[in-house]
């Protein structure tokens, strides 16, 4: 099943200074490049570029961060679409989110991903057959 990974996952794989959340977010990449089971959308690689040049502690220069999002383009990618943007206003009202976090919410329910990795939203969570689960909180839920 597709496996949907938001921003958060692919800036701690390269952020020097995130510690085991970045030795957790590599290994979870290292698995989704071997199944070939990762899913990406436009609006989260454009977000990872900004957040690895601007705002981490050791910033990657513009061309490294363009050469990493150019191999992501190797997994499957989800355009921004006028239907994906419709459903994800739609959602902002229906499930009180913001309309980023929706809008990564129907990417990844376009795909029909079963998971979306995520720091970001409630772990747990369930849309449809989509499940949020936070990679970088423990096995006993801390």
């Amino acid at each position: 099943m597709p496996v949907f990974v938001d921003t958060n996952v692919l800036v701690y794989a390269e952020d020097l200074a995130a510690g085991f959340k970045r030795d957790r977010a590599r290994e979870l990449i290292v698995g989704l490049w071997e199944s070939r089971e990762g899913v990406l959308s436009v609006q989260v690689l454009q977000e990872f570029f900004v957040t690895v040049t601007r705002k981490v502690a050791f910033p990657l220069s513009p061309a490294e961060a363009l050469r990493i999002v150019d191999e992501y383009l190797a997994w499957k990618v989800v355009e921004n679409t006028g239907p994906l943007l419709v459903a994800a206003i739609e959602r902002v009202t229906a499930d009180r989110m913001s309309f980023w976090d929706a809008l990564i919410v129907e990417a990844a329910l376009s795909s029909r991903c079963s998971v979306l990795f995520s720091e970001d939203l409630q772990a747990g969570r369930r849309f449809g057959d989509l499940l949020v689960v936070d990679p970088f909180r423990s096995r006993a839920g801390t």
